[in-house]
């Protein structure tokens, strides 16, 4: 009789865990970093600064129909120009994209609109994209200083490129 108490007990334990995972909402965290790009390259350089105070927005809509918005947040970065937000839901049907919204320097706040330099970071926030942790790092994401600042020369000289970005023959 105990045994068949046991049995019993242990499969509504095994039930109630089964239930309560699949009531469970869906939970992400994106975590990524903000910089003031101050040699203008579009990439982080031993002279890039990390901007504390920065604002940064999450936003996903339907592929289909980029003006339905189902997430939209905005948080700040920390000290280390380093930011982390809770997304609630599965966005698999969704196009999600990290944005600069505003710096808090003045000197550093440009943001490239090309379309193939804009400051944008896409990412993927479901559970059915082969990743098991619900972490999402998306690139890092820079202002543009206004100028670029004099120790830039010796910089391109030691990455091997021109002021433009392009190999130095």
């Amino acid at each position: 009789m105990a045994k068949f108490s046991i049995i019993i007990l242990a499969s509504a334990l095994c039930l109630l865990s089964l239930l309560g995972s699949a009531c469970a909402k869906d939970r992400f965290f994106v975590e990524g970093v903000v910089y003031c790009d101050t040699c203008r390259v579009q990439f982080l350089t031993r002279m890039s600064e990390f901007l504390e105070g920065a604002t940064v927005r999450v936003m996903c809509s339907q592929v289909d129909n980029a003006k339905n918005v189902t997430f939209d947040k905005e948080t700040t970065t920390n000290a280390l120009g380093a930011y982390k937000m809770e997304v609630d839901g599965d966005h698999e049907e969704d196009t999600c994209e990290v944005t600069l919204v505003k710096s808090p320097r003045a000197d550093c706040s440009e943001v490239d609109k090309e379309s193939h330099l804009e400051q944008a970071a896409r990412i993927s926030i479901t559970k059915n994209s082969g990743m098991v942790s619900n972490l999402r790092q998306p690139n890092p994401l820079g202002f543009l200083k206004k100028d670029r600042l004099p120790g830039c020369a010796d910089l391109f000289k030691e990455l091997g490129i021109n002021e433009d970005g392009t190999p130095i023959p």
